[in-house]
């Protein structure tokens, strides 16, 4: 099991089940909603995540149609993303999991669209887009 939340600690989270797809991206939005030259992030499926508590406390941003973003509204921790066309899986943000790790990133995704100022530095799989077989 996995145990996590924001910052502030008023939204907490259960996972009970594996983390998929778990990739590095560089797409400018994540570089924007993070703040970070790309974004470590998860799937998992919505029947193993559970709110704790904080789910009222969550806000959202839609940044394309059926793609919404969660973030606590007191801190601003980026928490989970939600796309409505496949509601049975949630995008966790990796650094909001508080609890070891085992699953480990498989692949940098939309690398050509990473910072110019940024380096990747390993050597995992890079692609343009999604990583294949997403």
């Amino acid at each position: 099991m996995y145990k996590g939340g924001c910052m502030c600690g008023a939204v907490r989270f259960e996972i009970t089940g594996p983390l998929r797809n778990v990739v590095y991206c560089h797409c400018s939005q994540c570089r924007k909603l993070h703040g970070t030259p790309f974004a470590s992030n998860a799937g998992v499926e919505s029947k193993f995540f559970k709110f704790v508590s904080g789910e009222d406390h969550l806000t959202g941003y839609e940044i394309a149609p059926g793609i919404i973003k969660s973030f606590c509204k007191t801190c601003g921790s980026p928490i989970i993303g939600r796309n409505t066309r496949q509601p049975e899986m949630v995008r966790i943000r990796l650094g909001t999991i508080e609890s070891e790790i085992s699953e480990r990133p498989a692949a940098h995704i939309f690398a050509s669209s990473r910072a110019s100022w940024d380096t990747i530095c390993d050597e995992l799989p890079q692609y343009d887009a999604f990583e294949p077989g997403r």
